[in-house]
């Protein structure tokens, strides 16, 4: 056994671990290791918070799109066509000079297109069921090649 020991320790993988520029570069390439190592987890959190900034950043523009949406209705709430509309709506009335007509309602029914029924039936089969690995495969397909529904 103590010979087996000695075989191995003379190894000359084992001398270079006894020259001191070896033990250097070996601790050189740790070194680096554990900077690039370091470097790449600061890379992948600043990849992480640029996401989640552009993420707030695109939250904030619908805010700012909801509100300008708010303040042109607001505007168009006080003009006169609106409340114009309004008064016509809720209470009946009109411009001067205007004259309402009223006309009964089979008398309108009649000169208005019919529209066809459309059945539940008609529905169910006009939308087929495709197994989910197909329908997984044609919204990649549409994807892909952008093809619109």
């Amino acid at each position: 056994m103590l010979e087996k020991i000695k075989n191995y320790y003379k190894n000359p993988i084992w001398h270079n671990f006894r020259d001191v520029r070896f033990l250097g570069f070996l601790v050189f390439g740790v070194l680096t290791l554990l900077a690039s190592w370091s470097g790449v987890n600061v890379i992948e959190t600043n990849y992480e918070l640029q996401k989640e900034i552009a993420r707030i950043d695109q939250q904030n523009q619908v805010k700012q799109l909801a509100n300008s949406n708010l303040k042109l209705q607001n505007e168009y709430y006080n003009t006169d066509t609106y409340l114009e509309l309004q008064a016509r709506k809720a209470f009946g009335k009109g411009a001067p000079g205007e004259s309402l007509l009223l006309v009964p309602r089979d008398i309108a029914l009649k000169h208005a297109q019919e529209l066809p029924e459309v059945k539940a039936q008609q529905i169910a089969t006009k939308t087929v069921q495709k197994p989910t690995y197909r329908q997984n495969f044609d919204d990649w397909i549409e994807f892909i090649f952008h093809r619109g529904s």
